[in-house]
């Protein structure tokens, strides 16, 4: 009796054949992404730490000021990303990214120390190379996800919304004697 070696199943790899125009518009992306990224969460060396710090959590610590200059920072990049044509789905986990790291700096020194930990703008920048790589890569899940922690995040803001109203009433009614 003879038996028969079969060789396991070989993973069919989706090559992807880019124009030169194309190879280096994603460059020039990737490029701005990373740029951000050194500014805004790695840009002075901390020694002895595996980690750097960037501008977000130095200009958290101006309250208001501090969080809509990043803020922008982080929109413009985002906004350059929805004209350069990422997929919705990789421009909800970005948008979460940001929203995240703004709501949280909206806490004197907490915020700053979870900028410091969180890197929204590196975070992204890991996104966008990984999109670049291998390009169309979302799945249903990926979209499962996304909607359903924005559709928490969004909760959360009219929650929070709806509380501060409360305080104010309250507020109000305490002041006024009624």
């Amino acid at each position: 009796m003879s038996q028969q070696i079969t060789a396991p199943e070989a993973k069919t790899l989706e090559w992807e054949v880019l124009p030169p125009e194309t190879r280096k518009e994603r460059a020039r992306m990737a490029a701005l992404f990373e740029w951000v990224a050194i500014l805004m969460d790695r840009l002075i060396r901390i020694p002895g730490l595996k980690r750097g710090l960037g501008l977000n959590p130095i200009l958290d610590l101006l309250p208001g000021i501090g969080d809509l200059s990043t803020a922008l920072v982080s929109v413009s990049v985002l906004v350059y990303a929805v004209r350069r044509g990422i997929p919705k789905v990789l421009l909800g986990r970005m948008a979460l990214n940001v929203l995240i790291n703004e709501l949280v700096g909206l806490l004197p020194i907490v915020g700053s120390i979870f900028a410091f930990w969180f890197c929204a703008n590196t975070r992204n920048y890991q996104l966008v190379r990984e999109h670049l790589d291998i390009p169309n890569r979302s799945t249903t899940g990926d979209k499962l996800f996304v909607g359903g922690v924005l559709s928490l995040v969004i909760f959360v803001i009219c929650a929070g919304f709806v509380g501060t109203l409360l305080v104010f009433w309250l507020l109000g009614r305490l002041l006024s004697g009624a």
